[in-house]
């Protein structure tokens, strides 16, 4: 056999980070499927493109339909890369996809904590963009708060670990609050969002009030209801 080990390309191997959203399952699970579906009706887009990691540590291994729960989430597009909370084990997973990797992810909010906790005097880190953030363009900035001085387009998506603050028109996502961030906000000049979310509840363009619509407005969790109100110190 010919030595060919001088031509061959190395092959690179890296590590990347990204979003992924994780989805609970709860018994029964055809009443938490019609949730899903409600939910679904009002975000038909929510999931798609996104990768889901599924969670079944409210399970218990033995609820009826768990056995297709994989192919019904497929039905409704939702692209799971890997199932943690169970146990690979449970009869119900037996005919599930080899392809789904078992195994048990770390939420971003329960890192360990530092030795030495940060001194009052440190800021928060925060992530400043001063040109308008295109359709399919991403930021994603888990540490703090996302500060955009222009505006951002229909199709585009901001992630933030704290607020998001739009100095602009907000047509695009804005995902606040992703470490676990109950109090973040979401800002902007004028409110036009696709898509709204705070700390995993979520809100779409539809149930923006009309009467705030496209105008000066912050978004922020009350009682775990996504709220809208408006800015009135911006003329």
């Amino acid at each position: 056999m010919a030595n060919t080990s001088q031509t061959l390309p190395q092959i690179r191997i890296r590590g990347r980070s990204f979003l992924a959203l994780v989805l609970l399952p709860e018994a029964p699970l055809a009443n938490w499927l019609q949730g899903l579906d409600n939910q679904l009706q009002r975000s038909s887009f929510f999931f798609l493109g996104k990768p889901v990691i599924l969670n079944l540590e409210l399970l218990t291994g033995k609820e009826e339909g768990l056995e297709l729960l994989h192919t019904a989430l497929a039905q409704r597009n939702i692209q799971i890369i890997c199932v943690e909370g169970g146990s690979s084990s449970w009869p119900a997973l037996q005919n599930w996809p080899k392809t789904f990797i078992f195994g048990n992810g770390k939420d971003i909010d329960n890192l360990d904590l530092p030795a030495d906790p940060p001194t009052k005097t440190e800021a928060t880190p925060c992530f400043i963009v001063d040109e308008q953030v295109r359709s399919g363009q991403s930021i994603f900035f888990p540490e703090g708060d996302v500060i955009i001085t222009s505006s951002v387009a229909s199709g585009a998506e901001i992630v933030a670990g704290g607020s998001i603050h739009v100095y602009g028109a907000l047509r695009g996502r804005a995902i606040a609050g992703i470490s676990g961030q109950h109090e973040s906000r979401i800002f902007a000049y004028q409110l036009a969002a696709e898509l709204m979310a705070i700390d995993g509840f979520y809100m779409t363009a539809e149930e923006i009030p009309e009467e705030l619509n496209t105008k000066p407005a912050q978004v922020f969790l009350d009682d775990d209801m996504m709220t809208v109100a408006p800015l009135l110190k911006i003329k």
